[in-house]
């Protein structure tokens, strides 16, 4: 987990990466965010910040096109968590997403001698005596990792996934700065306050700690295998377990044409509506069947092979969906289609978690507006893109809060119907989702389903009816001897508490300061050697003290602007 640091430790570990932070916020125009969330008090107070003139051509971009810039700018944890965010609709403007969405993963690749060197090290033995041959040259470079091809030497051609060198130690430094960051903006900035900012870093660094491991993108990628393994419409490359770690990854090398690509998709008579659909199914096969799907689609993780197979690549990012999950996602589905709104409701405040008084009213009134909207028409003519973005925007304004993966899920539809788009203009992925949610109001309401249910709730009731009285016989025992106790949670009282906090170590402090002046008045009133022209050291040494502390905390008064 990311490390709360206190006031000294961050500035001194971190301060020339604070500078540059606060550099880059400079040179693209936030002086309001440094000055509202006080980023300079992070800087050692004998440093000062000198605010230059923000260049008049970047200021005439907009608002969000300089936030880009400025992740970019800052390297590879700004950059991964931007395109994190731009799957938020919840907490950010559409525009920002628009910009964040062409956030680039790309820098120059580091040298293919590190690259061997490293694989040697992870593996523990020579390049001979597992490769061939191995490319010096990179054949795509990201901030994490950059990717060479290579022979094993049973003869089959692979790529190796490389993690970058000293990128652990990057991003945790970067992100150890950024949970710091979001917790100075939420106390500081009034409108950061509602976005939650120190929740959604603490669900990133889950994420990138994630990415950042090998291991996991290789079982990823083995169990997406196993789900298509009869499946002649995809086909997924081989994991090379034995040659790879949690810093490199082997796996087979696939040659095919980028979905994107349609010149050659033409030129090599591939069919543009087969692989759409085909893309759709195997999509919607991932989330509704198997619920574990890839939540990262974009058509540079797409090919097409020979005879319209599809091929995914970079298996970092997955989502997760229970069967649980699937269930409710299909039963509100089925609601909307009937126009059943209680059916509706009921299922969504299952499905979230609340963040604050859900009005019932309100909540209806909406779902009704959103019902008209898009169900009042056929399958072909709905808006699903319009829709996802609505529904992202929906779940805030009532106080609900959305698993992460049903971010992750409503990304890779908007992907999916952009990639079918770019292949087929008339394609629609409502009318591919269609078949899927019949099939599932179908099982559950099918007699097997419906027997183990009622099986596992009378299992379930059995238990509880068994371990009922002994839970009422603790209960009523806990009352007599008074050892009941209860937890009460306050909120809103942050602010307070900090106040509360810095007056008295405001004060614990000026005691300790009086307390030294006192002591060194004293050894200078009893002549207490060592002695210097007739004055005591000691207490010469005690009055410097007494005198850079108190600037100290004048300095640190003066800062939150109270005397």
């Amino acid at each position: 987990m990311i490390r709360k640091i206190g006031m000294i430790g961050r500035t001194y570990r971190h301060v020339n990466r604070y500078m540059e932070i606060i550099g880059v916020l400079t040179k693209y125009g936030f002086v309001d965010i440094i000055s509202k969330s006080k980023l300079e008090s992070v800087i050692d107070f004998g440093r000062k910040i000198v605010f230059r003139k923000t260049d008049s051509t970047i200021l005439a971009l907009s608002r969000w096109e300089r936030m880009r810039l400025v992740l970019e700018e800052l390297g590879p944890t700004f950059i991964k968590f931007g395109q994190v965010m731009s799957t938020r609709a919840d907490l950010i403007p559409i525009e920002l997403i628009n910009e964040l969405e062409k956030l680039q993963d790309s820098v120059p690749p580091f040298s293919g001698e590190k690259a061997i060197s490293l694989v040697e090290q992870e593996l523990g033995k020579p390049i001979s005596e597992v490769f061939e041959s191995i490319s010096y040259s990179s054949l795509a470079a990201a901030s994490i990792a950059q990717v060479h091809k290579a022979i094993l030497i049973e003869g089959e051609e692979v790529v190796v996934k490389v993690q970058r060198p000293g990128i652990n130690r990057t991003i945790e430094t970067d992100l150890e700065i950024m949970f710091h960051l979001a917790m100075m903006m939420e106390k500081h900035v009034q409108e950061m306050r509602s976005l939650n900012i120190v929740k959604v870093v603490e669900e990133f660094e889950r994420a990138i700690h994630k990415e950042l491991n090998f291991a996991i993108e290789a079982s990823n990628l083995e169990r997406f295998g196993n789900n298509f393994q009869k499946d002649p419409n995809i086909y997924v490359p081989k994991c090379y377990r034995n040659f790879s770690t949690k810093k490199i990854l082997t796996m087979e090398y696939i040659e095919g044409i980028k979905i994107s690509d349609i010149e050659s998709i033409k030129a090599n008579g591939l069919d543009q509506k087969i692989i759409a659909r085909r893309g759709a199914d195997l999509v919607l096969k991932q989330i509704f069947e198997f619920g574990f799907f890839h939540a990262d689609p974009h058509p540079g993780n797409i090919l097409v092979l020979p005879e319209n197979v599809i091929c995914f690549l970079d298996y970092g990012m997955m989502g997760t969906l229970t069967r649980t999950t699937r269930e409710l996602i299909t039963s509100m589905a089925a609601g909307a289609i009937h126009r059943d709104i209680d059916k509706i409701i009921r299922n969504l405040l299952r499905l979230c978690e609340t963040d604050g008084e859900v009005k019932i009213q309100k909540l209806e009134l909406q779902i009704t507006e959103l019902i008209d909207r898009y169900f009042n028409q056929s399958l072909e003519q709905m808006d699903m893109a319009a829709l996802i973005n609505d529904l992202m925007k929906f779940y805030p304004e009532n106080n609900l809060k959305m698993p992460s993966d049903l971010y992750l899920l409503g990304r890779s539809m908007l992907l999916l119907q952009g990639n079918g788009e770019i292949l087929d203009p008339d394609f629609n992925v409502a009318v591919h989702i269609e078949p899927y949610i019949k099939k599932m109001v179908r099982e559950r309401l099918h007699i097997r389903k419906i027997a183990k249910d009622l099986y596992i709730s009378a299992e379930e009731l059995g238990q509880l009816m068994k371990e009922l009285p002994f839970e009422i016989r603790e209960i009523i025992e806990k009352v007599k001897n008074g050892t009941i106790k209860m937890d009460i949670e306050h909120k809103g009282l942050d602010s307070m508490l900090g106040t509360h906090e810095r007056i008295s170590n405001r004060i614990s402090f000026a005691i300790v300061l009086a307390s030294i002046i006192v002591g060194s008045s004293l050894i200078v009133l009893s002549k207490i050697p060592p002695m210097w022209n007739d004055i005591p050291v000691i207490g010469v040494v005690g009055f410097i003290a007494a005198g850079l502390l108190g600037f100290w905390l004048l300095i640190s008064i003066l800062r939150h602007g109270k005397m």
